[in-house]
C-alpha cells in the first residue's frame, strides 16, 4: 500500500495482548476508504472497507 495512513488505536487497547484493531481514513482519488489492521501485526495484511460499511459496522450493536 503506498498511501502514507495515520492509525488509531482505541484508547481502551493496552499492551496486555488483547485483540485490537487499528483504524485509518484515507481519501483517495477513487473515493474514501478505512483501512483496518491488527494492532499487534502493524507490518501484516490490511482490510479495506467503504466508510459507509464501516459507519454500520460501528453503530451495531
Amino acid at each position: 500500500m503506498s498511501e502514507n495512513l495515520h492509525w488509531h488505536k482505541s484508547s481502551f487497547s493496552d499492551d496486555s495482548g488483547g485483540n485490537c484493531v487499528e483504524v485509518a481514513h484515507a481519501h483517495r482519488p477513487e473515493g474514501a476508504a478505512v483501512h483496518l489492521r491488527d494492532s499487534k501485526q502493524s507490518d501484516g495484511p490490511t482490510f479495506t472497507v467503504e466508510p459507509a460499511a464501516w459507519s454500520v459496522f460501528v453503530a451495531w450493536q
